[in-house]
Order: C-alpha cells, then structure tokens, then sequence
C-alpha cells in the first residue's frame, strides 16, 4: 500500500517545520514551536465471578493533552490577551474571567517542503492554563527569549478537507 496516493514516488514522511497556527480567523505570528496532538483512553479492568483468572479490558473515559505554543518574544500581545482572558490580574470582581471568550478553537496545519497544505488539524474549546511571559534572562546566554502557552483542549481532529497536494516537479 502506497503511503501517498496522489504523489505515488514519494517516499518521505512529511517533515516537523514547517507548519502555522491559526485562531480568531488569522495566522499567528511567529510561533516556532507546537507540542504534540497527544489522545490517552483509560483501561477499565473488569470480570465476573465466573470468568478465567485473567480480567477483560474495555476503553474508559479519554483525555487530550494540553498543547504547547511558544514563540520569540516580540511586540505581538496575542498569546498575552488570550491568557489575560483567562485570569486578569486587577479585573476587580466580575471581570477576572472572560467567561464569553476565554475558550477558543485552533487549527494546527502542517506544509510540505514545497509550501502547499497537506494536513491540518482542528483543535476544540482550548483555553490557556499557563503563560509564560517571559524567560528566565541569563547574561551569558546565547539565545531568542521565549514566550509560551499551554492550551488545555477538549479534542481535536483532522480536517479531511484537508487532502495530499499534487507535488510540483522543477
């Protein structure tokens, strides 16, 4: 079975770098790094009386790992007003929390080497459980300050509308 039916000769897997992060209908400037699509499924053990002496397994409740966003810190406030939506230190009582917006859905795409589309992922009701501002700042350091977020999720799923791209040939 060919791993890509529209570009039948191509043999590699799709590469880690090359993809974009978009929420509130736009593109997200400057992210470098996202953390993995991650699903667990508990295991419920369970048997009868009068069952052989080893237990039956069935699937349980599942669970989607947060998300990890990070990013150079710039002048760009996206990752900060979505985390100040979830706790706004001095809102004053009724404005700590945006209970209407804190929650949004992302989508994850990957590209080719080329640039077009191959995959994308749509990611539900995420909201930020931590924001990191700033780095730790070390003067004999060699290295872009990071800012991140961790998105918590209620689950994700790839958007088949989203299909392999005809490879260019030079």
């Amino acid at each position: 079975m060919a791993q890509f039916s529209v570009n039948s000769t191509r043999f590699d897997p799709y590469k880690n770098f090359k993809f974009r992060v978009k929420w509130d209908g736009k593109y997200v400037a400057g992210i470098s790094k996202v953390g993995g699509l991650k699903r667990t499924t508990e295991v419920v053990t369970h048997r009868e009386g009068g069952d052989p002496s080893s237990p039956r397994h069935s699937p349980g409740q599942s669970k989607f790992e947060a998300i990890t966003l990070e990013r150079g810190v710039t002048h760009d406030t996206e990752f900060e007003a979505w985390a100040t939506k979830v706790w706004n230190f001095g809102g004053g009582l009724g404005a700590e929390v945006s209970l209407k917006d804190f929650r949004k859905d992302i989508i994850i795409e990957v590209y080719n080497e080329a640039g077009q589309l191959a995959i994308a992922y749509n990611v539900y009701r995420c909201w930020v459980s931590e924001f990191q501002a700033m780095p730790e700042l070390d003067a004999n350091a060699n290295a872009v300050a990071i800012q991140s977020i961790q998105l918590q999720n209620e689950g994700w799923k790839r958007d088949t509308a989203v299909t392999e791209p005809t490879e260019p040939t030079l």
